[in-house]
């Protein structure tokens, strides 16, 4: 039974009984077709969007609807039963790679989509480390069994090998004719059909075929040795030959999922409708609840101090931003609320950037339709309408209890274009077009070119700023032209440097003094920067020290010789020389950034590259000639397996410089039959003659 919007509007959903989960794969294994039966089937609509026709509900957008996949995160709000889901559908395709990062930063669960034709691709392995890092509990569904050359046991074993997980099949298909029937259900052993003439709404129950009997007591066997591996009462019993009732493995397999040490494996077809409703059920009994998810560290923003937020509406308010819209040039923020209560009025505090921020409107999204609430309580996801500086991975608290939680990581965009205004009047809004481009993402960036006076984009790849230049003409109304594509470098050093640097400036009345001592010291390849500061003292202050990182950072992001950013590499401050009365605050904040600079030029510094890695699916009887072309790039094969049929896999490394257009270039060499996934891979350095056009050795 369903409650009216309007009952929903003050009800409270009991906390045991909400599950915030997202829709994780690679591109084109079924998110956003599987996201458009949760919605059915739980009656939140009341017909079924399809991709290829551009209706999917959750792909609102219309560069969605044009191309087909799913570009920006979308979330929405379902009842199954008793539970109230909050979902969000994820992006597949790499350059959008930071919609699901925030996504699983926020959520306590995810749902796992694999093709049983394709298998584990790489975008799958991406999104499975990024639920690795942050602890996320999954279940998987293994998709498209409907389709020819469908293996599930091969995905299973891929999942083994290449995720290194432990999935537990819980379903065995039924096959009648060739197709996919139903599914049989290994916990409570029993077969599951979907009526064909309501849409597989209905769903029969019914005694395992005859034909069947024998590979699905197998199959529990399994199922159950698995969990018994982590349930001693469940091994004590499957040692002895006692059978193991369906209550008890779903209670053990609830465990284990949550602590992330197996994940369950569920089979079936969205696109014919079948397997949606035990998926539904599985969310229900094995992720877990905001009480049962990992509680989040959080420190003092001045003392350090550590605190571990629990899961507490009367706790003072803790709040994660993940993620913001620009509603009619409004934020639009969506918020996790960790602990505490937020209602439309309330005032907030945003520990990130030290103001203090009004709620105007609360909303539940259902994709981009909104339904407007009265308060929120923790373990929620929200959208908050009336926030103006807060941005994604801000914390957002109660102003009398300060607390900064855990952000999230941004991936380094690696692609630029230069973009100029066609007319006047688009030259007036280009400005604020882009500033509300990259309050909704942060792996967008904008800066001007000191050389040439052109505005540069840089975002994740191709695709990605193809997007942003089309959101510029039709949601902005911004035209523009643009330039081709170029990498974005970075820079390190060859040796470690030693600097003194003393900066002295008079003016209007003042002198602004200050000194650093500063050390560089090249790091190992994928270390990243890391800032090391003296301890604070009397006269150097936490707060002093703050706005010396800060400089030192922005030192390293503005690069020593090319402009590109410095990375791999250690800056560590000696010493701070104080002198009461002499030195300033902004006087050591401009010798660390100076300081940084000159050192960074003693060091030799030379430039890296981005190397990105390749999956090229084939006919193997044009691998002769697609190596040829890698070769050519400079390109490493790193290995290759056989798909299905005569299709060919192959693995390899090539820079990202060489990548411009080799979609066209591989369609050209295998007549239209093959294609690639391309992810980043890592930095190294870049050949000789890119480093002597930048003027470096």
């Amino acid at each position: 039974m369903y409650r009216s919007r309007n009952e929903r509007r003050t009800a409270i959903q009991p906390l045991d009984t909400i599950r915030n989960f997202g829709i994780i794969s690679h591109i084109d294994a079924g998110k956003t077709t599987v996201s458009e039966r949760i919605l059915f089937y739980s009656g939140e609509t009341h017909k079924m969007g399809e991709v290829h026709n551009g209706l999917a509900v959750m792909d609102w957008m219309p560069q969605e609807q044009e191309r087909g996949i799913t570009i920006t995160a979308t979330a929405t709000t379902c009842r199954w039963g008793e539970y109230r889901f909050n979902l969000i559908d994820t992006p597949g395709h790499i350059d959008f790679t930071i919609e699901v990062e925030r996504t699983l930063r926020a959520l306590d669960g995810a749902v796992a989509i694999f093709s049983a034709v394709e298998g584990v691709q790489p975008q799958s392995e991406s999104v499975w480390r990024q639920a690795d890092r942050y602890g996320v509990p999954r279940i998987c569904f293994i998709n498209k069994m409907d389709r020819v050359g469908a293996d599930y046991l091969k995905t299973l074993s891929q999942m083994e090998e290449r995720l290194k997980a432990r999935p537990v099949l819980l379903q065995l298909p039924i096959e009648e004719d060739g197709a996919l029937a139903g599914v049989i259900d290994l916990v409570s052993v029993e077969a599951l059909f979907f009526d064909e003439s309501d849409l597989g709404k209905t769903v029969r129950r019914g005694a395992v075929p005859a034909a069947l009997v024998e590979p699905v007591t197998a199959a529990r066997l399994t199922l159950t040795e698995t969990v018994a591996d982590f349930d001693d009462s469940i091994l004590t019993d499957f040692l002895e030959g006692r059978p193991v009732d369906g209550h008890r493995l779903k209670e053990a397999l609830r465990r284990v999922t949550i602590a992330c040490r197996i994940f369950p494996v569920l089979i079936g077809s969205a696109l014919r409708n079948k397997g949606i409703q035990p998926l539904l059920d599985a969310v229900g009994q094995y992720l877990p609840s905001p009480l049962d998810a990992r509680p989040v560290a959080g420190r003092h923003p001045l003392t350090s101090e550590q605190e571990t937020v629990r899961c507490d509406p009367g706790a003072p308010l803790r709040a994660l931003a993940f993620k913001v819209m620009s509603d009619e040039g409004r934020m639009l923020t969506y918020l996790r609320l960790y602990s505490g209560t937020i209602r439309p009025g309330s005032s907030v505090y945003n520990t990130t950037r030290q103001n203090s921020e009004r709620v105007g409107r609360l909303f539940h999204m259902h994709s981009h339709r909104r339904e407007e609430i009265n308060a929120a309580t923790a373990g929620d996801i929200v959208a908050v309408l009336g926030f103006r500086e807060t941005l994604t991975g801000d914390t957002l608290c109660d102003p009398e209890h300060h607390l900064l939680l855990e952000g999230l990581s941004v991936p380094e965009p690696v692609v630029s274009i230069a973009v100029e205004p066609k007319a006047a009047e688009d030259r007036k809004k280009f400005p604020g077009a882009l500033e509300r481009l990259q309050w909704e993402d942060p792996t967008f960036r904008v800066h001007e070119d000191e050389e040439t006076g052109q505005t540069i984009l840089t975002g994740m790849g191709e695709l990605h700023l193809e997007i942003i230049v089309d959101r510029l003409e039709r949601e902005c109304g911004v035209r523009v032209t643009t330039g081709r594509p170029r990498v974005v470098y970075r820079e390190t050093l060859r040796r470690a440097v030693t600097r003194k640097e003393l900066f002295r400036r008079e003016g209007e009345g003042r002198i602004d003094v200050g000194e650093v001592h500063l050390r560089l010291t090249p790091l190992p390849r994928s270390s990243g920067l890391r800032i090391l500061l003296p301890p604070a003292t009397a006269t150097i202050t936490p707060e002093l020290l703050k706005a010396v990182e800060e400089s030192l950072y922005q030192g390293c992001q503005a690069g020593c010789r090319t402009g590109y950013p410095l990375t791999d590499l250690e800056v560590e401050v000696l010493d701070i020389p104080f002198e009461q009365g002499v030195t300033s605050e902004s006087g050591i904040k401009a010798a660390a950034q100076r300081g940084v600079l000159m050192a960074a030029r003693e060091g030799s510094p030379y430039l890296l590259e981005p190397l990105m890695a390749l999956e090229l699916t084939l006919p193997a009887e044009y691998l002769g000639r697609v190596l040829g072309t890698l070769q050519q790039k400079g390109g490493r094969v790193e290995g290759g397996s056989i798909g299905h049929g005569d299709i060919e896999v192959l693995h390899a490394t090539v820079s990202l410089a060489e990548m411009f257009g080799y979609m066209t270039e591989l369609r050209s060499a295998t007549k239209g039959r093959g294609g690639y996934t391309m992810e980043f891979s890592r930095f190294e350095e870049a050949p000789a003659e890119i480093q002597h056009r930048f003027g470096l050795e």
